[in-house]
């Protein structure tokens, strides 16, 4: 196996989004889905920034290239997942980074979900307006 291939995994969830993490040694180079990070982001960088924070605070955004496929969600809830995901790959590969990524809460999963609509209800709680007279 060469160097090319050797790679650290991460896989992170929020709502119903999940996004795989890869990182290779290199540059600091940031693909999403086969597009570069900004362009798939459309253009914002309040999410870039988001993305590269578990980077930023272990002072390693020059050393990996981050290869990612997410799917399902909406582009906030991606970039949660995608945050997440990153966070436990930098820890598989450098153990020391976990109590400084987990006190700043990168490595703790966000469990709110949508909750199902029920019968007899406009929506999950939502009813119709109730009329005493």
């Amino acid at each position: 196996m060469n160097m090319k291939d050797h790679y650290i995994y991460g896989l992170g969830r929020r709502k119903s989004a999940t996004a795989r993490v890869r990182l290779y040694k290199g540059s600091g180079e940031i693909i999403i889905n086969d597009k570069p990070a900004l362009e798939y982001l459309s253009n914002n960088k309040a999410y870039l920034a988001e993305i590269t924070d578990p980077l930023a605070l272990a002072e390693k955004q020059n050393e990996y290239n981050v290869s990612i496929k997410v799917a399902g969600g909406g582009l906030a809830g991606q970039v949660d997942a995608i945050k997440l995901a990153l966070s436990k790959a930098l820890t598989t590969e450098i153990a020391d980074l976990r109590p400084v990524l987990k006190k700043a809460g990168f490595l703790k999963r966000d469990p709110r979900e949508k909750e199902r609509k029920k019968y007899g209800l406009r929506s999950a709680r939502r009813r119709e307006q109730f009329s005493k007279r």
